[in-house]
């Protein structure tokens, strides 16, 4: 059986970035990225929906050690999906990937004081084993989407799609389309339909709260036309961390001062103002969900050229030729698209066993929003809800680079986060949005102070994942 230092599952933006760092901070370990596609890229070459692209901006979206130096802040999918793999070519990251590698299962023996992989590849089962894992997959499952129970939908005559499996041969010119759902998927469907589809409609069950930001940063144009790459993008990541955080902390601390300027906000770009209460004025606080960013308004846009619009109500049944709504209306529709959301898996949907005994990963929490209680060995790379994800994931990867040296500098083998019980648990990802609430059950908890609480504060996280303890709370053999 094939051994390695650290086995590192997913070459995503999380796992290139996991590479970068084993290399560079424990370049004696040997380690390999298993990646069940036969692509590199993850979220970024997994979907392939019109419009599809970030809603963070990409100095802190990308990496902190490679410049972003695409013109847009909030850029396509396809140019995000290119710089990763510039990457990963660029630092040799992509010789460590073994694609079509699908993990199934890992199996801990504290007699061996290893993991042992069960890989699925090429209609074979291969085994692999490692002294640390690391999980770098996200937190949503590629196999399917969430589709809620809409009554009727099988009696749908015309084209049924998911924006998680989007048909390359789809065609929508002229067509009638609705989509389903208010995140930040439909809204990134609705104005890229709307160019060339008859009409689209965006049927909602509530609103969000929605932000037009430029997709072109200003300020970051002005910054780097004087300052060298390197150093201009360590400066616009600065400002663009501290703004956005400020910001949050505005609409969680003051919502009553934070929802009425997302209101005018919205009303600023509506042709037709009184728009504003019925379909953008959602029920909870700023921020209890993720905010919905569109670049250069241009959802405002296609609503108010004519070629868009949006109906909040709720659906009664799909009908052969489209959507009747509860309120008596019906929306006639060519193509119905389902955006309604991802199934959360947690830690890419593997079986744990340790010793033998299953690991049931909703009975743990999380040390440092990053590994179990009790699991030894083990990192999951989870980034932010309210930020961009890669500032945390990469925060996660050079504390796994701190440990690991820690343990080698101190003869230690075995790294495990103490047992925990807390009498105030938490959910793990602290959202009210559908696709977090309805996957509380099966995730990990966080705990109600540190090192089991997982802040989303990357200034207060910052200190601590790079120059706080390493034993803290943490039992090493």
């Amino acid at each position: 059986m094939e051994y390695l230092d650290v086995l590192v599952v997913g070459a995503g933006l999380s796992g290139i970035g996991a590479g970068y760092r084993l290399q560079t901070q424990c370049p004696d370990r040997t380690y390999a990225i298993l990646e069940a596609r036969e692509s590199i890229g993850g979220t970024w070459d997994l979907f392939r929906y019109p419009g599809i692209r970030s809603d963070s901006d990409m100095y802190t979206l990308g990496f902190p050690f490679r410049p972003w130096r695409g013109e847009k802040s909030i850029a396509d999918g396809a140019s995000i999906l290119q710089y990763v793999r510039d990457t990963a070519a660029e630092y040799g990251i992509d010789d460590k990937i073994r694609f079509g590698h699908r993990v199934v299962s890992a199996s801990w023996s504290t007699a061996a004081a290893r993991w042992t992989v069960r890989v699925e590849s090429a209609g074979a089962e291969i085994e692999l084993s490692c002294a640390f894992l690391y999980l770098c997959s996200g937190y949503y499952s590629y196999e399917s989407g969430y589709l809620p129970d809409i009554p009727g939908i099988g009696d749908f005559a015309g084209t049924l799609v998911h924006p998680q499996f989007w048909p390359d041969d789809l065609d929508y010119e002229g067509k009638k389309v609705v989509v389903i759902g208010s995140g930040a998927t439909a809204m990134t469907l609705v104005p890229s339909l709307a160019d060339r589809a008859e009409h689209v409609t965006m049927l909602q069950r509530s609103p969000s709260y929605v932000m037009s930001l430029p997709s072109r940063d200003p300020i970051a144009r002005r910054i780097r036309k004087y300052l060298p790459d390197k150093i201009s993008h360590r400066v616009i990541r600065a400002k663009n961390t501290v703004t956005n955080l400020g910001f949050y902390q505005l609409c969680q601390r003051l919502p009553g001062v934070a929802k009425p300027v997302l209101r005018r906000l919205a009303q600023r770009h509506l042709r037709d103002g009184s728009a504003v209460e019925p379909h953008f004025t959602p029920s909870y606080r700023p921020w209890d969900q993720r905010m919905c960013l569109v670049p250069d308004a241009d959802l405002f846009k296609a609503l108010n050229s004519g070629a868009a619009d949006i109906v909040t109500d709720h659906i009664d049944t799909v009908t052969e030729k489209g959507v009747q709504l509860k309120s008596g209306d019906h929306l006639d529709a060519d193509i119905l698209v389902t955006a309604t959301g991802l199934r959360l898996v947690p830690a890419g949907g593997l079986d744990f066993t340790i010793d033998d005994r299953k690991v049931d990963l909703a009975d743990h929490y999380t040390y440092r929003g990053m590994m179990l209680s009790g699991v030894p060995n083990l990192a999951l790379c989870l980034g932010y809800t309210n930020a961009s994800w890669t500032l945390r994931a990469d925060l996660a990867s050079l504390y796994v680079c701190r440990l690991l040296n820690h343990m080698r500098s101190s003869g230690y083998r075995v790294a495990r986060p103490e047992s925990h019980h807390d009498a105030s648990p938490r959910p793990l990802l602290g959202l009210t949005s559908g696709y977090v609430t309805r996957s509380e059950s099966i995730l990990p908890k966080q705990g109600s102070r540190s090192p089991w609480l997982m802040r989303q504060n990357y200034l207060l996280d910052l200190p601590a994942m790079r120059f706080g303890r390493i034993d803290e709370s943490m039992d090493f053999a």
